[in-house]
């Protein structure tokens, strides 16, 4: 069972920049940044595979980056140049594989609003 906790969420301006940090108990090969907001279903925003395998939603381009740190299990997602529309509660999801399944896991969830 892998444990999932995300930080860095918060309030900041138009413009602004945020690093969310997504710390697992275990390795988890690919790691996947999601954002949700009320009555919405959950998007995806950037994930990692590996070292540098990345990808990204077309919104983000440009904006938001996605790294790890293997050490201590923990992807990152810097945002920068932060739009209202970024608000939402941001969720990491690591896949795991064992024996050819796959397993999701999912965090808590960090909010972030980004004010004009």
């Amino acid at each position: 069972q892998l444990r999932l906790v995300e930080s860095g969420g918060g309030t900041v301006e138009v413009g602004g920049s945020l690093t969310l940090s997504c710390t697992a108990s275990g390795r988890a090969p690919a790691t996947n940044w999601y954002r949700q907001t009320p009555g919405n279903e959950r998007d995806f925003v950037a994930g990692i595979i590996g070292k540098s395998g990345t990808n990204y939603a077309d919104s983000v381009k440009g904006r938001f980056s996605i790294s790890r740190d293997d050490p201590t299990n923990t992807v990152y997602l810097q945002m920068n140049n932060l739009k209202p529309e970024d608000s939402a509660t941001y969720y990491c999801k690591a896949v795991t594989s064992t024996g050819g399944l796959y397993k999701n896991y999912w965090g808590q969830g960090t909010n972030v609003t980004v004010s004009s």
